[in-house]
């Protein structure tokens, strides 16, 4: 008697990707795509589909928190950098003003913290967003190139654990829409 190990698809597989021609079509089936109940799902779009990042249980940016962090570490290191020259390393009194004359401080101190929130801002989106990232496992699939002038994809991950290889096929392929259903290999 013969035994075959049966091999797990899911271990050659990225997920599949179903390819829509309409922003429409693509918010709808994203909203099917939830009510089935998967969970690792991702969208592709040459544009920005108003209502479609709540649809995909897309958090809400934490980058203004990041730029909050830049804004007010700029401004510590101007003001800082002014009191430790003028009051601690330098102390030079002029006119009779006080070593600390904190409204001198105010344009160094607004520009350095200007400065450094607009830092933070590239850097905190650069690293929320995964940039840079030469490869992702959909540009293994020849049709994704339209992703960037007028086709519109939604990918569901091998990873999901709702995900079976030709059910899933299956519930993409009846999607409204559909004009192409790719298995992405990683």
């Amino acid at each position: 008697m013969t035994t075959h190990a049966s091999v797990d698809p899911k271990l050659e597989l990225y997920g599949l990707m179903a390819e829509f021609g309409e922003a429409d079509e693509l918010l709808e089936a994203a909203k099917a795509v939830r009510d089935a109940g998967y969970e690792r799902v991702d969208a592709f779009s040459p544009f920005p589909v108003e209502g479609l990042s709540p649809v995909l249980g897309m958090h809400q940016a934490r980058l203004y928190w990041i730029v909050l962090a830049g804004v007010l570490l700029g401004a510590v290191i101007g003001f800082g950098i002014q009191y430790y020259a003028m009051v601690i390393d330098y102390p030079l009194n002029v006119g009779g003003r006080p070593y600390n004359s904190w409204p001198s401080f105010v344009p160094v101190t607004f520009e350095l913290a200007i400065l450094v929130a607009a830092f933070a801002a590239i850097l905190g989106m650069f690293a929320l967003n995964g940039l840079p990232q030469p490869y992702h496992p959909v540009f293994n699939v020849a049709a994704f190139a339209g992703a960037s002038r007028d086709r519109f994809f939604l990918c569901i991950e091998a990873a999901d654990a709702q995900f079976d290889l030709l059910k899933t096929r299956r519930f993409l392929e009846g999607l409204d829409g559909v004009e192409g259903v790719y298995e992405v290999e990683p």
